[in-house]
């Protein structure tokens, strides 16, 4: 169905073919009608559908023909409500009238209330901060005629719920409600329950449209050592576009950190930077000046980036419908895509796998990319450059001629450039040294002890503290040598050369429900101190078998 089909006022009508849009996506087509004729809307639908024309081109058309503020739309995040006000004043741009002011935190509090006073019929902002403006007085809610909730599951995942119920209750009764939400949990019924009018339902399902689009790889590496992995990835595949996603804004920082000192160009955002460098660092990556943007989740919701190669899952997300959000990135509008998951022993591998059983797409395991498989891509790479460059300039002869009087042909000029080429990018792929197995009976392995402070007294078994080791270092268990367990401790041998690792991806860690510390064993104290409780206790008790024998042999006299 086209655009054109819809009773749609001739300003909004050029706006719309301006921008490129013809055929209505499905959530449009089924929302608008709906919502020009004034009925209240759930939308079911995942992001990237299309919802904010879906919800934007009736805000426009049908509420807009006043100085007084008639729409309100609540957005969770800064990025989201940013791109929905710049989408909206698209919409309007031959519509005279229409005055729409975006309202966020990380902003400033002056400059919006100054934008408000000039006249705003449209507020798009986040929830906190129109109440806050609510507070001030600066956004007045009796005239509101249409309310919009977008992306309402994540507002409730980020604790909007309270702030959300507060606006609500400020609009008048009397109004228009749509809400548009990728998942439908209870709390989000409840509110539709509570706040809309007989709402009509449209659900979209798009998760398998998305999926099957992309091509889903997963890495099962060591932990403590997919940073090393995610630079080898990054050097093998060479994405002009990626996303790479973290559960924590601190991982972002470190990751972002560490990826720009290995030379790759990376910028990294999330929701304790200042609305000036986030705009920043999306300009950066939306113009490719950058190729790589480390994310959080949240801080992704709203960016709308076309031609994303690829997406890296660095942590596994939180929510499996995360994970359709995630990959959903790349292998838009018809193009095809990759996405990469890192994952570290077996508690996220079954995470994984329940990820797979939810998308109904198969996640292939691959192995990490040898050295010699990488320099054999990169050859690859020059060939094809090589092969698809038809651009001839006049001067490269006479410097290819110049070479000839020189001694230097055609094919020796070649060898010369594309050793220079090769030899960068040779030097750049990252050293990923893998766990080696402990060669039982090897005379030559070179093998430490470490020191597990648990032992017998805690009922610990052998299995326990090798599935417990195996399972924070993602290592296998024939890469750990021989285990003794002593009363209060137990020690473990390992491969000298991954001391330093199994140290760090063990502490802190569990076994059997008991938090344990483990350190380099040193051979002393420990075993000296169980070996002394040991003769303690049979001193005591030959002590007291030799009182007990003379005491014995008095009372036998006396009976007899």
């Amino acid at each position: 169905m086209q655009f054109r089909e819809l009773n749609l006022s001739q300003e909004i009508l050029e706006s719309v073919e301006e921008l490129g849009f013809t055929e209505m996506t499905e959530i449009q087509q089924k929302s608008i009608p709906l919502i020009l004729i004034g009925k209240d809307v759930i939308g079911h639908s995942k992001t990237g559908t299309g919802k904010t024309a879906a919800f934007g081109i009736p805000a426009v058309e049908r509420f807009t023909d006043t100085k007084n503020l008639t729409v309100l739309v609540l957005c969770p995040t800064r990025e989201l409500a940013m791109q929905a006000h710049e989408e909206i004043r698209k919409f309007a741009r031959y519509k005279r009238g229409v005055k729409a002011v975006a309202v966020y935190g990380g902003a400033s509090m002056e400059k919006q209330i100054y934008e408000l006073k000039r006249g705003a019929n449209i507020v798009i902002g986040t929830p906190g901060r129109i109440l806050d403006h609510i507070r001030r007085r600066t956004i007045k809610l009796d005239k509101i005629g249409y309310v919009v909730l977008d992306e309402a599951d994540e507002m409730l995942n980020m604790g909007f719920r309270e702030d959300i119920e507060a606006i609500l209750s400020e609009v008048p009764e009397k109004r228009q409600t749509v809400l548009f939400s990728a998942t439908m949990p209870p709390a989000i019924l409840a509110i539709t329950e509570k706040y809309q009018r007989n709402p009509v339902h449209v659900e979209i399902k798009t998760s398998q449209k998305t999926v099957e689009a992309i091509e889903q790889i997963y890495y099962n590496v060591a932990m403590g050592r997919k940073t090393d992995a995610l630079k080898l990835l990054l050097t093998a595949y060479t994405p002009a576009s990626a996303m790479i996603f973290c559960n924590t804004k601190k991982m972002v920082d470190d990751l972002t950190e560490e990826l720009v000192k290995s030379g790759f160009k990376a910028v990294g955002i999330h929701g304790d930077m200042k609305q000036s460098q986030r705009t920043q660092v999306m300009n950066s990556f939306k113009n490719k000046a950058v190729e790589i943007l480390v994310t959080t989740d949240v801080s992704a919701r709203g960016i709308d980036v076309n031609g994303v190669d690829a997406v890296f899952n660095y942590d596994l997300p939180q929510d499996n419908e995360y994970y359709i959000h995630r990959i959903g990135r790349t292998g838009r509008a018809g193009h095809t895509g990759t996405a990469y998951t890192l994952i570290s022993g077996r508690r996220q591998f079954y995470e994984l796998r329940e990820i797979e059983r939810y998308t109904k797409a198969e996640i292939i395991e691959k192995a990490l990319p040898e050295k010699q498989e990488i320099i054999s891509m990169k050859k690859d790479n020059i060939i094809s450059e090589i092969v698809s460059y038809d651009s001839k300039i006049s001067e490269a002869n006479e410097i290819l001629e110049r070479l000839a009087e020189s001694g230097i042909d055609y094919r020796e000029t070649a060898l010369r450039l594309i050793s220079e080429k090769l030899k960068s990018d040779i030097e750049n792929i990252p050293e990923f040294e893998r766990p080696r197995p402990l060669r039982k009976g090897k005379k030559d392995r070179q093998t430490v002890k470490v020191d597990i402070n648990i032992g017998r007294n805690k009922h610990i078994a052998p299995n326990f503290i090798l599935g417990a080791l195996v399972d924070a270092t993602g290592m296998s268990g024939r890469d750990f040598g021989k285990i003794d367990i002593f009363d209060t401790h137990t020690t473990v041998e390992i491969p000298e050369s991954e001391q330093d690792y199994i140290l760090d991806t063990t502490n802190p860690m569990k076994i059997n429900g008991n938090k344990v510390e483990v350190k380099l064993y040193r051979g002393t104290d420990k075993s000296k101190t169980d070996r002394k409780k040991r003769e303690y206790g049979n001193r005591k008790r030959r002590e007291m078998y030799t009182d007990y024998i003379p005491d014995r042999k008095k009372r036998m006299k006396k009976r007899h």
